[in-house]
């Protein structure tokens, strides 16, 4: 059996591809926006080292660069490429799986989009999830990990399991409803856009990115802070905090490199995919 003839392994191929050049391209954002919500946290005050940091984009970014030169954005790169790469992979295949199986060739409705992108990106976040924790904790600053196995093993070691999978309820309501409302936007987009092409799918990437990212920013800053927060507070104990300290505008912060970070790498994926598809016949 030749496996470079499934179209799921295609699938996998085309989006794990796609998720290598986001992800080099990205990760200084993803960086940045970590390094936002540790120090505006009122939830992490007991490991917030500077907390007069100031908190905008460019200010946070200077001030990697500063301590770390440039290489510094990059920080957390080795478990952002070990998440998402084969994570994406996994979701473009678990997509176009559950499209053959309950769709056919038939256009998702919005309905249907919302559920299938949700759906999978659920199997993907829980299967990545001990590299999404490694990964935050990495672009916080705040941890002498070394390496991906030291990180691995120390946080296994002091929190056990349930270390590894800190923050999994706040992860998937950020996961699944970011993905059903992207490809819920997308979808529709695409099917009303009058032209077609790299620059149209890039386009369509980019406001149904900027969409779903602010809808569920509320929930990366709770997921990021119970990452990091090594305390057993429960999600809304977290939320209610956040809010006491800093009110709404709390839930928002780190939204502008998150949503540039995630709106960029989506678009880029989906075009990367549906191209890499094409090159592949899938």
């Amino acid at each position: 059996m030749d496996l470079t003839s499934n179209p799921l392994v295609k699938s996998f191929l085309a989006g794990s591809f796609s998720g290598t050049c986001s992800i080099i391209l990205f990760q200084p954002f993803d960086l940045v926006k970590t390094r936002i919500q540790v120090a505006t946290s009122p939830a992490l005050a007991g490991i917030t080292t500077n907390s007069a940091l100031q908190t905008t984009m460019w200010n946070v970014g200077r001030t990697v660069v500063q301590n770390d030169s440039l290489r510094g954005l990059w920080k957390g790169f080795v478990p952002s490429f070990l998440r998402c790469v084969p994570g994406v992979g996994m979701y473009f295949s678990s997509l176009h799986w559950l499209k053959q199986k309950y769709l056919s060739d038939r256009k998702p409705t919005s309905k249907e989009s919302l559920i299938l992108g949700a759906s999978a990106r659920t199997l993907t976040t829980v299967c990545m999830l001990p590299m999404t924790v490694i990964k935050t904790r990495f672009e916080s600053g705040q941890f002498g990990y070394k390496s991906v196995h030291e990180a691995m093993y120390t946080i296994y070691s002091k929190e056990g399991t349930a270390g590894l999978y800190r923050g999994i309820f706040a992860t998937l309501l950020r996961d699944a409803p970011f993905s059903g409302i992207y490809l819920m936007f997308y979808n529709s987009m695409k099917s009303t856009f009058p032209y077609e092409g790299n620059t149209a799918t890039f386009g369509c990437g980019i406001v149904a990115g900027v969409a779903a990212s602010c809808i569920t920013q509320p929930a990366d800053v709770i997921k990021t802070h119970k990452q990091l927060h090594s305390s057993t507070e429960r999600v809304r104990d977290i939320a209610y905090l956040i809010y006491q300290k800093n009110g709404i505008r709390g839930y928002f912060s780190g939204l502008v490199p998150r949503v540039t970070r995630r709106t960029l790498m989506a678009a880029m994926a989906w075009t990367v995919y549906e191209q890499v598809g094409k090159l592949l016949k899938l």
